[in-house]
């Protein structure tokens, strides 16, 4: 039988918990044996080798896919995409690169490509891979399709505006619903754009009525065939759509977001971009870094909010990683919600970047990747456990924006076990990096008796303040100079 302890117990209670939480988040990886599931090798001079960076996933049945960006160039994005596919249940991966994309592979024209975002398109049978490619006119929206998640064509335009950033993907995959196979392409803005035919085909770009203005949306769509997209504005937003992507609604805000920006220069620390889920019953997660339940805002926690139709959200609660007291810091999300399960009985797990002492700097910051579990639909929580790391910030390829490890992470759900997609980085050597996507054997569970923690009584504190706002363009994807200038 679990045993659920609560912090706002006893003393001695509270005691033992947070001296678990501590020890679970601090520790060396105990769960298991890492995997690598991709590699660099390209040799084209504009990229940093051997490095990849920004994992997106998506299951469905025994296959997960994950796409990510090989050989990050500093000016934006990678020499390509990549992706990595399981069909066995995370037992055998199988990586390669999507073809017609780049330059650097198999007849592309762009020079480079970046913010992969993966979906399965059930009615048409299709994994879809969306993509940023980058080129001389600025930056687009393409989506790459496969039958099987190995062999890919070439890539199809959604917006060619040359403006675009920060895209997502979708798909209507509940049977019953009234738009069963609509897939829906976001990008930043916040735009959508609709396909019913499997991605072949994408409409015109459409937005919120009141023309919403923000970045990092990651859509859903409810067993009804309502979409609906969550997304960072002036706070956490969302907007929908009832009718297909015909036309999309007035924004609605989540929640108000503050952020602890710390003194490292790691791109998107502070950024909170939402990782988004959705149950089998329609409930929709949305997870986010947020600094609003510290003292002093001094570092940051992840935070959850759920709403059942997109329109009404529930009052933010925060994830118990670690104990109040704690001066872990976490950030970049990647929540992953088994869609087999709904409800009080909802399975749920979030892989995080995590330092233990939120106030370290470029020298002394340890990178790890973290992850938490909950089977009752969030109300508890297991203690953060460490599953790699730690890195240094010197081990990472370098940005616009600063050193990468990605602007969002993510975790899925394949024969409900869950895995994450993350990134590890090791000594670089021989001029190289040796930075690569990861996933672990065994998937991320947690035993029946281990401790569950809640948060629940806990408050966010009013009037709390950041010492600085959350950088609003750190994620963005834009070249300093066009390639045929470099």
């Amino acid at each position: 039988m679990n045993r659920i302890f609560s912090q706002l117990q006893t003393s001695k209670l509270l005691f033992v918990g947070l001296t678990l939480a501590i020890v679970y988040s601090s520790s060396a990886p105990v769960h298991a044996q890492l995997v690598q599931i991709s590699k660099d090798n390209f040799h084209n001079a504009a990229s940093q080798h051997k490095s990849e960076v920004e994992p997106d996933s998506y299951s469905w049945g025994t296959t997960m896919v994950a796409a990510f960006q090989v050989a990050r160039i500093h000016d934006g994005g990678g020499a390509d995409l990549g992706f990595a596919t399981t069909k066995d249940s995370g037992k055998t991966w199988t990586f390669g690169y999507l073809p017609g994309l780049t330059n650097n592979y198999k007849g592309g024209s762009f020079s480079a490509a970046s913010d992969a975002s993966v979906v399965y398109d059930a009615k048409h049978g299709q994994w879809l891979i969306s993509s940023l490619p980058i080129g001389n006119t600025g930056n687009d929206i393409y989506v790459s399709r496969s039958a099987d998640g190995i062999h890919w064509g070439k890539p199809i335009p959604v917006d060619k505006s040359g403006g675009d950033d920060k895209n997502w993907i979708t798909c209507d995959n509940t049977a019953s619903s009234p738009f069963y196979g609509n897939c829906y392409s976001e990008w930043s803005g916040v735009f959508m754009s609709t396909s019913t035919d499997g991605g072949l085909t994408w409409g015109p770009p459409k937005t919120s009525s009141d023309f919403a203005s923000g970045t990092g949306a990651e859509p859903l769509v409810l067993p009804n065939g309502t979409a609906v997209v969550p997304f960072l504005g002036g706070a956490m937003e969302a907007f929908s759509s009832t009718n297909g992507g015909k036309s999309w609604g007035p924004t609605v805000t989540i929640s108000q977001v503050n952020t602890f920006q710390g003194n490292s220069s790691l791109r998107s620390v502070g950024l909170p971009f939402p990782s988004t889920g959705i149950d089998k019953a329609g409930k929709l997660y949305v997870v986010w870094s947020d600094c609003s339940f510290r003292s002093g805002c001094s570092t940051n926690d992840l935070v959850m909010s759920t709403s059942t139709d997109g329109k009404k959200w529930s009052k933010v609660v925060r994830i118990p990683i670690d104990p109040l007291s704690s001066t872990v810091d976490h950030f970049i999300p990647g929540l992953a919600v088994d869609r087999s399960t709904s409800g009080n009985k909802a399975h749920l797990a979030v892989t995080y970047y995590y330092y233990p002492k939120a106030d370290c700097t470029d020298a002394t910051c340890e990178i790890n990747v973290g992850f938490t579990t909950s089977q009752d639909g969030g109300k508890t929580w297991t203690a953060g456990k460490n599953i790699a790391g730690p890195m240094k910030i010197s081990w990472l390829p370098g940005s616009q924006n600063g050193p990468m490890l990605a602007d969002y992470l993510s975790s899925s759900y394949v024969s409900g076990k869950a895995f994450g997609a993350f990134i590890v980085a090791k000594p670089p050597s021989g001029g190289l990096l040796n930075e690569a996507v990861y996933t672990t054997k065994n998937p991320m569970e947690a035993s029946a008796d281990e401790p569950r923690f809640s948060s629940r009584g806990e408050k966010r504190i009013p009037n709390i303040h950041a010492d600085r706002p959350y950088p609003r363009t750190q994620g963005e994807e834009r070249e300093s100079v066009p390639p045929s200038q470099k």
